[in-house]
């Protein structure tokens, strides 16, 4: 059964920058559209970028300009570069995987951005 499985949070200050990892296991990694997501405290788990299998990009507005989506397919790894940080970016960040209608997900990792 596929695994993802992400690393890189961290407790930071506004203004910082930070890049997350999502390991891949035991699935076509190439094949999936792979995406982060987050959740706030109280909130719902809200999509923040999205990358095709060929490299296609899409961001929430909020990130735009700051955050930017990448993958290396022959390595299986999603990265989320996190630049000019700010506290409302603190969240759980999770890696998600999608291929022909089913979802794969990582566990998360904790961001927080606080001074």
């Amino acid at each position: 059964q596929g695994q993802l499985k992400e690393s890189g949070g961290a407790l930071v200050h506004p203004g910082e920058s930070l890049r997350l990892s999502c390991v891949a296991s035991n699935l076509i990694f190439g094949a999936f559209v792979m995406s982060w997501y987050r959740q706030r405290p109280g909130e719902r788990r809200a999509l923040v970028a999205s990358i095709s299998t060929y490299q296609s990009t899409t961001y929430a507005d909020s990130v735009k300009g700051r955050f930017t989506i990448s993958r290396d397919d022959a390595n299986k790894i999603l990265y989320l570069q996190m630049n000019n940080l700010k506290p409302e970016d603190t969240a759980v960040y999770y890696c998600s995987g999608r291929l022909d209608g089913n979802d794969i997900w990582g566990q998360g990792t904790q961001v927080t951005v606080s001074s």
